[in-house]
């Protein structure tokens, strides 16, 4: 998919701040500091379309960004930063839980690690619950431009056995600063969007 337009749709804590429900939706989520910001500025081509910030735990609301008309991209507040306060992490677990459980137009969430190490205790916690809500299937690592061929390759088959992932999922090694996996991602986003409308945007099943 080559994404010829991408913008800020709306900024969102709560349901009744959503746009409307009328374009699929696949959502990006991760631990603080994975990458999500500068991913999603890679994809869109735009240097500044998503925040990058030198301090994780900065993304509080959920972000919709609305691509080439077709579909939106959601960039969801990322977990486990340990320095983040409880009561403020409390409050983005029931914001990602009330959208996650209940946005009928949400087609997917793509998991973002970072390639370099296996993932973390909450990393599994968010795939076991993405696939409890079949939403699972898609992990991006990112930084893999830090790690080796032989290691990406150790380290991919330690991602998948940590996370549990089938052998139908897809495992998309990223690097924005090489430039790589994007196109596979994008790809994997536009197939699933047009899975979607082709199906009438029916809404999910639980």
């Amino acid at each position: 998919m080559i994404i010829k337009k991408a913008e800020l749709r709306c900024v969102a804590v709560r349901e009744n701040q959503y746009p409307p429900a009328d374009l699929p939706e696949i959502a990006f989520a991760g631990r603080s500091n994975v990458g999500k910001s500068t991913l999603l500025n890679y994809l869109t081509n735009r240097k500044k379309l998503a925040r990058v910030s030198g301090s994780p735990g900065k993304t509080r609301t959920i972000n919709f960004y609305e691509i080439n008309d077709k579909l939106r991209i959601v960039d969801l507040p990322g977990y486990g930063y340990a320095k983040t306060s409880k009561s403020l992490t409390q409050g983005w677990g029931k914001m990602m839980e009330d959208y996650l459980g209940s946005r009928p137009n949400l087609v997917a969430v793509v998991q973002l690690v970072d390639s370099r190490h296996d993932p973390t205790a909450q990393d599994v916690q968010m795939y076991q619950y993405l696939q409890y809500y079949n939403l699972d299937g898609i992990v991006a690592a990112t930084k893999s431009d830090k790690i080796s061929r032989n290691e990406k390759q150790k380290n991919g088959s330690r991602i998948r056995r940590t996370l549990g992932m089938g052998a139908d999922d897809k495992l998309i090694f990223i690097s924005a600063l090489k430039k790589t996996g994007g196109d596979e991602l994008s790809d994997e986003l536009e197939r699933l969007a047009d899975e979607f409308t082709a199906a009438g945007s029916s809404p999910r099943t639980y």
